[in-house]
C-alpha cells in the first residue's frame, strides 16, 4: 500500500487506523503492542478487528496507538 502524501499538519492524513494496527502489528508483533498499551485486545486472542472496535471506542488508547505510529514515520 503506498504511503500517503505528507500533510504539514495532520501526519495521519489519509491513513486508516486499520493500517496503523496492521503495521505496528507487522513491526512489532501483537506481544510488542501488548507490552507497550497493555490492553486485553492486544494481549488476549488478538485480533486486529477486536483492536479496532477497542479503539475506536476508547480514546486514550487511540492516541497512545497514534503517537507511537506517527513517531516512527520516516521525515518528510
Amino acid at each position: 500500500m503506498p504511503v500517503p502524501a505528507f500533510h504539514p499538519r495532520d501526519p495521519l492524513h489519509g491513513i486508516t487506523l486499520e493500517t496503523i494496527v496492521t503495521r505496528l502489528v507487522e513491526r512489532h508483533g501483537w506481544d510488542g503492542l501488548a507490552a507497550r498499551i497493555p490492553v486485553r485486545c492486544f494481549m488476549f486472542n488478538p485480533s486486529v478487528k477486536s483492536s479496532l472496535t477497542f479503539l475506536r471506542k476508547t480514546p486514550w488508547a487511540r492516541d497512545k496507538l497514534e503517537r507511537w505510529f506517527v513517531a516512527e514515520l520516516p521525515p518528510p
